[in-house]
């Protein structure tokens, strides 16, 4: 049984008759509502798909064969001899173990937790604790032959050599390649060298283009198996979040405006271009995002407006302000680059800048952290309560201090927002892999929890202040990293 993504829902709040329940002993189960009608199950979200050619493939070719050319049937039997007499079995190194979901932290292992990924890895290569204290094959950033590496036994930097990568250094357009910014991370960490790498002219001729003043946007969306919406597909898109701050050209900040929705079954996704509109409508500036998501966003709205069924007054002014702010999609029947496309920062991290603390990751999480220990501008100026002053206005926060240190190195801001994001780390790999979702991962559970769970108000309420918070971090970390590229290129 498959979710069948090109059906549509029949009634209204489908999604509130399936809620989320948790027990006495925490157990969580589904409470199917007595209100649930013929017309709520009249079209089938769900669609049976015979698989037995796939079966067969998997069972009678080499199709089913695992790395070492063993058949599936011989798998099963061999998982399960080992099983039933109680042998472990002989663990097999490769680039999925990156992501293994028995990993430990080291807070963890301290605590006396076991970790199956550093048993895993020592069996296998006779490593001690003191081997996983240096990064591996497995962090370097977009790497595909990990495998090949592996095999050859290069998994530690100090086996690997620049013939091994082959950067080149010759991208032309003065942009740091891929390989290029691999052989940096190996290098670095080859040199015992722990600074930041930054190309200022790269980065300042960046910066000589933009318009002020500067607009840092972030989304936090979803998108739910069960829609909430009549007429709407399952997994369709929902906008349901956006935070945005200014820079002036002198070097004011201000956190302008947020949306939010926390209204169950709400389709919130027209408002929040109304509202994002009107907040980014009122001069030329440059806007900024962090990575393709919000583009992504704004274009499969822009696709429902073009298939909506009812009228929707406003739907030319959405549609060209989609168009201005945002550039379309490579498969899409519309074709447009707006005048104000969005700057992506994460392009400028993965072609301008490299701080080995990132390990690494591009992802804001990693790179925000990183920046506050590096950057000695951005210690002075928030190690002070000045965040949710007239100094720096703020929706969520007052007389806030972002630079907190913990054994001598900048607490991760994050880490200061409320208990319930304290775990974000642990939701968003339960969700993906992918840095992109991982990042919203914990947003989008809380939304989840708002429009599934039963809960009072007052729990509501709190959970709604934390993700405005939480978004509201999202857009001053973009700026935070602004302010340390300017302040080291001017």
């Amino acid at each position: 049984m498959l979710t069948d993504k090109t059906a549509t829902t029949p009634t209204e709040g489908l999604n509130q008759k399936f809620q989320i329940t948790v027990d006495d002993k925490k157990r969580k189960g589904v409470s199917v509502s007595s209100s649930l009608s013929e017309e709520d199950l009249s079209v089938k979200l769900m669609r049976q798909i015979p698989v037995d050619v796939e079966c067969d493939l998997i069972c009678n070719t080499k199709v089913g064969n695992d790395r070492r050319g063993v058949s599936f049937i011989s798998q099963i039997k061999e998982y399960s001899e080992c099983y039933s007499n109680n042998v472990k079995i002989r663990p097999i190194l490769k680039k999925e173990c990156r992501d293994c979901e028995f990993r430990a932290s080291q807070e963890d292992i301290g605590k006396g937790l076991k970790s199956g990924f550093h048993e895993c890895w020592k069996e296998k290569l006779n490593w001690t604790d003191k081997d996983f204290e240096k990064p591996n094959v497995l962090n370097i950033w977009n790497f595909k032959p990990k495998d090949k590496f592996i095999k050859q036994g290069k998994i530690k930097f100090s086996q690997m050599y620049e013939e091994d990568i082959n950067p080149k250094f010759e991208s032309g357009d003065g942009k740091l390649c891929t390989k290029e910014r691999q052989w940096f991370q190996i290098e670095k960490v080859k040199n015992n060298d722990t600074s930041a790498w930054i190309d200022k002219s790269g980065l300042k001729a960046e910066m000589d283009s933009w318009v002020y003043p500067l607009h840092f946007i972030d989304f936090e969306t979803t998108a739910m198996a069960i829609p909430f919406n009549k007429g709407r597909r399952p997994y369709e898109g929902i906008a349901f979040q956006f935070s945005h701050h200014i820079v002036y050209k002198d070097g004011r900040i201000e956190h302008k405006g947020e949306y939010i929705n926390a209204e169950r079954g709400a389709f919130p996704n027209y408002e929040f271009v109304r509202r994002l509109k009107s907040e980014l409508s009122q001069d030329k500036g440059t806007i900024f995002k962090y990575s393709p998501h919000e583009n992504t966003y704004l274009n499969m709205i822009f696709e429902q407006l073009q298939t909506e069924e009812t009228i929707i007054s406003d739907k030319e002014d959405l549609c060209n302000f989609i168009q201005e702010v945002s550039h379309s999609k490579k498969d899409s029947i519309y074709s447009w680059k707006g005048e104000r496309d969005m700057v992506d920062m994460l392009n400028l991290v993965k072609w301008y800048f490299y701080d080995p603390a990132t390990n690494g990751s591009n992802s804001i999480k990693q790179v925000l952290p990183a920046i506050l220990n590096s950057s000695d501008y951005l210690k002075e100026k928030y190690s002070k309560p000045i965040y949710g002053t007239e100094l720096i206005p703020s929706h969520n926060f007052k007389n806030w201090t972002w630079i907190k240190c913990e054994n001598g190195l900048v607490k991760d801001p994050y880490k200061l927002l409320p208990t319930m994001f304290q775990d974000a780390d642990k939701c968003d790999q339960l969700i993906s892999s992918n840095d992109e979702i991982k990042d919203g991962g914990a947003a989008m559970t809380a939304y989840a929890k708002m429009q599934f769970e039963k809960m009072s108000d007052y729990e509501r309420g709190e959970l709604t202040n934390s993700l405005l918070q939480y978004c509201e971090l999202d857009t001053m970390a973009m700026v935070m990293i602004y302010e340390a590229w300017k302040y080291q290129v001017i």
